[in-house]
C-alpha cells in the first residue's frame, strides 16, 4: 500500500509551488477531546452548506456558495471525535498489540502461525504500531496531555529487539517516521501546538528511531544493485529465504525518513543507503519512455513487473522525489521529479488536454507498459487518489481538480473507494476499502490551494460515509465490499495517522499547521515535519552536493508546468464550482453515477 501525503508549503521552498493561499480562518480547537456521541446531532442534508445558488443546475445548488463556520466547526469536532473514539478503543482493548480489531474489540499482532500472511506480517511488528503511528495526530489536535502520556508509554514499553520480520517500507513510514515527527514536535522551541514538551526528555524517541533504522540497514547489504531487500527481521537481519523482488515504491520511498534521521544525527549512513536505492531505480528506467516498472529484482536489476502507473507499487516513489527536494533542497531530487512528471504526462495521461475546457474525455492516468507506453489494463487503484495532492504541490492545480473529481465521483457512487476500479466496466475489480486516506489528503491540499468550499462539501461527504458504513463497536472497520458494505475486522494504523488527521485539518483552518508561520510537510504516512534550515544543510559534502546560491537554484530549477499552470485558477472562481458543471456531469456519467 505505497502511499503518500503532504502539506501547505510556500513557493520559496520549492520553485513552482503556487498554492493560492487565502486565510480567513475561524475558531481554535476547544480543549478536551470530543467523543463519538455528538454524531447524533449531525443530521446533514444536501444543500446544508448555506448560501447555495438558488438557480442553476443540481451541481451548483449543492456545492456553490459559502460554507457556514458553524457547520465547519461541527465537522472539525466530528473528525476529532472519530479519532478519539478509535484511539481510546485501541488503548482500552488492544494496546500493547499493534492493531485494534474494531468488530470484536481485541488486539491484533503478527500472525506467528502463518509467516506467509504478508498482509498482516509486513505491517505488524509487535511494537504497539497504532500507538506510535498516532502520536503526531494527538499533537496536531492540540491534546498535549494525551500526547505526553503516549510518548512516555512508547519510551517505557516499546522495544524493537523483536523476532519480527517486517517490510522495510512499512516500518520506515509508519514507525520511524512517526518517532521522528514526535521528536521534532517535542524539541520545537516554538511549541506551536501547545506545550508538547516532555519533562526530562533526553532525545529518547530519536534514539529509538536510530535503533530501528540500524535494524533495517541489513536490507541494504548484499544486494548487487543497492536496492534493498523488501523485508528484514528486526533481530536477525535479512531472512535466508528472502525474496529478491521488491516494488519501486517500497524500495524508493525511504529517503525522507532516512534523510531526516541522518541530518538529525549527523550520520550520513542512512540517507546514503536510501539515496543510493533511489539512484539505482532511476538508472533502470526505460530508455524509450523514461518510465519505471513496478517490481524489480534487486540482484539483477531486471524488471519483473513492467507496469508503469501512479498507484500501488509506484506511487510514493514519485511523491518522495519531490518531497525530498522540498525538505533537503538537493538539486538532483527535483531534476528526477521533473523528468518523471514529464514522462508521466507524456505516456500515462489520457483524455482532453485541458481539465476545464475543450472537448473529449476527462483526463485520466492509466497503467501502461514501461517500455512501450501501451495500455496494459483498464483499472486504476485507490492509491492513485494521492496524485492530485502531489500536483497541487507543483502548481498543476487545474489537472489536480479534474483527477480529484474522478475519484470523488467513485466515492459518491459507493460511499468509499474500491481498492481497484475498472473504468471500462464501471465496476470494482477489487471491492474492499481499508479506510485509506488518499482522497481525503488530496481534498485537503486542494482546499488549501484554492479555498473553494466545494472541497469542504467533499470532506463532509467523506465523513458521513465513514460514519455510516465503517463505524463499528470499537472503532472503524475496513469495508470488505464497497457495494455490499460488509465489514472486515481490521482498523489499519493509517486511519489514525492520516485519514482522521486530514479530515480534521480540512475543517480546522485555525490550526497551527496553517497559522503558526511554521512551514510543514507531511510524509507519505501523514506524519508532520517542519521544513527548516537544519534539514537543508548537508554535513557531508563528499556524499551530498553542497548548497548553491538560493536565487540561482530557484531560477535554474523550475518545476514542470510552473509557468503555464500556476495562475490558472482565477480568484473569481473561489465560490464557483472548481470544475464546470458539464464536466462534472461527464465524470459522474463516466463512473456510472448517472
Amino acid at each position: 500500500r505505497d502511499r503518500p501525503a503532504l502539506l501547505a508549503l510556500l513557493p520559496a521552498l520549492a520553485p513552482g509551488l503556487c498554492l493560492r493561499r487565502r486565510f480567513p480562518f475561524p475558531f481554535p480547537p476547544p480543549p478536551g477531546a470530543a467523543g463519538s456521541s455528538h454524531w447524533g446531532s449531525l443530521l446533514w442534508r444536501d444543500g446544508d452548506g448555506g448560501g447555495a445558488a438558488a438557480g442553476g443546475d443540481e451541481y451548483e445548488r449543492r456545492y456553490s456558495g459559502a460554507f457556514p463556520p458553524q457547520l465547519r466547526a461541527r465537522l472539525r469536532d466530528a473528525a476529532r471525535g472519530m479519532f478519539v473514539f478509535s484511539y481510546d478503543s485501541y488503548m482500552q482493548h488492544a494496546f500493547p498489540r499493534d492493531e485494534l480489531d474494531p468488530l470484536h474489540c481485541r488486539g491484533r499482532g503478527p500472525d506467528r502461525r502463518d509467516p506467509s500472511n504478508l498482509n498482516i506480517n509486513d505491517v505488524l511488528g509487535n511494537y504497539s504500531l497504532t500507538l506510535i503511528d498516532a502520536l503526531d495526530t494527538l499533537a496536531v489536535m492540540g491534546n498535549s496531555s494525551e500526547f505526553q502520556k503516549a510518548v512516555k508509554l512508547v519510551i517505557d514499553t516499546v522495544s524493537f529487539d523483536k523476532d519480527s520480520t517486517v517490510q522495510v517500507f512499512e516500518a520506515t513510514i509508519r514507525v520511524l517516521g512517526s518517532l521522528l515527527s514526535a521528536h521534532i514536535i517535542i524539541t520545537d522551541t516554538k511549541q506551536p501546538f501547545g506545550d508538547m514538551t516532555i519533562k526530562d526528555y533526553d532525545n529518547e524517541l530519536l534514539h529509538m528511531a536510530h535503533d530501528l533504522a540500524v535494524r533495517l540497514l541489513p536490507a541494504f547489504e548484499n544486494t548487487k544493485t543497492g536496492i534493498p531487500y523488501p523485508r528484514v527481521n528486526l533481530k536477525k537481519g535479512v531472512p535466508p529465504d528472502s525474496n529478491n523482488e521488491t516494488c519501486t515504491a517500497g524500495a524508493g520511498s525511504l529517503l525522507v525518513e532516512f534523510g531526516i534521521l541522518s541530518r538529525l544525527l549527523g550520520d550520513s549512513t542512512f540517507e546514503w543507503v536510501a539515496r543510493r536505492a533511489v539512484k539505482a531505480l532511476w538508472s533502470l528506467r526505460s530508455n524509450n519512455t523514461g518510465l519505471l516498472g513496478n517490481v524489480v529484482n534487486i540482484q539483477t536489476g531486471h524488471w519483473v513487473g513492467k507496469q508503469s502507473g501512479l498507484g500501488a507499487g509506484s506511487d510514493s516513489f514519485y511523491e518522495y522525489l519531490l518531497k525530498s527536494y522540498i525538505l533537503f533542497g538537493e538539486k538532483e531530487d527535483l531534476e528526477m521529479f521533473n523528468d518523471a512528471y514529464r514522462n508521466i504526462q507524456n505516456h500515462l495521461r489520457r483524455g482532453r488536454e485541458a481539465c476545464n475546457e475543450g472537448e473529449g474525455d476527462p483526463p485520466l492516468y492509466v497503467n501502461v507498459n514501461m517500455f512501450t507506453g501501451q495500455l496494459m489494463n483498464t483499472w486504476i487503484d485507490s492509491l492513485q487518489a494521492f496524485f492530485p495532492g502531489l500536483q497541487v504541490l507543483i502548481g498543476d492545480v487545474e489537472d489536480a481538480i479534474c483527477l480529484h473529481a474522478f475519484y470523488y465521483a467513485i466515492w459518491k457512487r459507493y460511499g468509499a473507494l474500491p481498492e481497484r476500479y475498472n473504468w471500462q466496466l464501471q465496476a470494482p475489480d477489487v471491492p474492499f476499502y481499508p479506510l485509506r486516506p488518499e482522497l481525503v489528503e488530496s481534498t485537503y491540499l486542494l482546499y488549501q490551494a484554492t479555498k473553494n468550499p466545494f472541497y469542504l462539501h467533499v470532506g463532509m461527504d467523506i465523513l458521513q460515509s465513514l460514519e455510516k458504513y465503517t463505524k463499528a463497536k470499537c472503532g472503524y472497520a475496513t469495508l470488505h465490499h464497497v457495494v455490499e458494505k460488509t465489514k472486515e475486522d481490521r482498523m489499519e494504523s493509517f486511519f489514525l495517522s492520516e485519514t482522521c488527521k486530514y479530515l480534521y485539518l480540512l475543517f480546522d483552518e485555525e490550526n497551527p499547521v496553517h497559522k503558526s508561520g511554521n512551514k510543514y510537510m507531511f510524509t507519505t504516512e501523514g506524519h508532520i515535519v517542519s521544513v527548516d534550515e537544519r534539514f537543508r544543510n548537508s554535513l557531508w559534502q563528499d556524499i551530498l552536493p553542497g548548497e548553491e546560491d538560493a536565487a540561482e537554484k530557484i531560477n535554474e530549477l523550475k518545476a514542470v508546468n510552473f509557468s503555464s499552470n500556476c495562475n490558472r485558477v482565477p480568484d473569481e472562481r473561489r465560490y464557483l464550482l472548481p470544475l464546470k458543471s458539464n464536466y462534472m456531469r461527464q465524470i459522474d456519467r463516466m463512473v456510472g453515477l448517472i
